[in-house]
């Protein structure tokens, strides 16, 4: 009889179970347990300090970086703890991408090196299969016919807007499974904005995304689930009509009402 894994059987990609972070004695986020669901977007919410980029660095270990930063808990990918002993973190941020708040582009790498850079680093080498899967992660993250005619002129000469795609292709070449993204759009003026939410809607339709975000408006646009922190603590997490309609906790209803924030 085939063992079926009870986690993708019920849509789950990822789930944290009471997951903390802590910076030294200081608390980030403290004993949070949700599901992420495969194929949508999971909307974090909340102040500004109140652990949502903490949680979302925990999720594909990036936290390791950090020397005074420790992680308890368990954070399950497909039913598998990514901090179980032995596994690869390099591995986890392969199949756990990251788009950051501002982009980074190699600014002095061209369009075409750094759309191939996660690749060449898992030991891609081949010419023909670079350039099939540049072309694949440009056109995934909609920026192929604006640059397709420009490959080898640097990064540094694309717009903000182009940029943070980039960034995104360059997260998508490495064919990951879930797609972190925090505050992608707040370093944007508003048409490059649109773009990029336009393109986390396409995503979603075949990645299980997560977005941190301070606009309510856009987490309504875009999440199917949402969960607002507040001072480290996951207060409330559901479907995003329900939490932005009735929630069922006060502090989240004083937050999305502007009675703080």
């Amino acid at each position: 009889m085939t063992e079926v894994n009870t986690e993708v059987a019920t849509g789950v990609r990822m789930r944290t179970e009471s997951l903390s972070v802590h910076y030294g004695p200081a608390v980030g986020v403290r004993d949070v347990s949700i599901p992420i669901y495969d194929r949508s977007t999971t909307a974090l919410i909340g102040p500004s300090g109140c652990g949502k980029t903490t949680f979302l660095r925990a999720l594909n270990r990036l936290h390791d970086l950090t020397p005074e930063a420790t992680v308890t808990g368990r954070a399950l990918l497909d039913g598998e703890d990514i901090y179980a002993a032995g596994v690869d973190p390099v591995t986890v941020r392969r199949r756990v991408g990251m788009v950051f708040q501002k982009p980074t582009p190699f600014p002095t790498k061209s369009i075409f090196e750094n759309v191939a850079a996660g690749l060449r680093l898992v030991g891609i080498r081949k010419r023909e299969t670079l350039s099939a899967v540049v072309e694949q992660s440009l056109q995934g993250a909609a920026l192929w016919n604006e640059v397709k005619d420009r490959l080898r002129t640097p990064a540094s000469s694309l717009s903000g807007g182009q940029q943070q795609r980039l960034c995104i292709a360059r997260a998508l070449a490495v064919d990951p499974e879930i797609l972190l993204m925090d505050e992608p759009t707040s370093s944007l003026d508003p048409k490059s904005a649109a773009s990029i939410e336009e393109l986390v809607k396409q995503l979603s339709e075949s990645l299980t995304t997560i977005i941190v975000t301070h606009n309510m408006q856009q987490a309504e646009r875009l999440a199917k689930y949402t969960a607002f922190f507040f001072v480290g603590d996951l207060v409330e997490f559901g479907e995003t009509a329900q939490l932005f309609e009735d929630p069922r906790e006060e502090r989240t209803r004083e937050y999305l009402t502007g009675v703080f924030g």
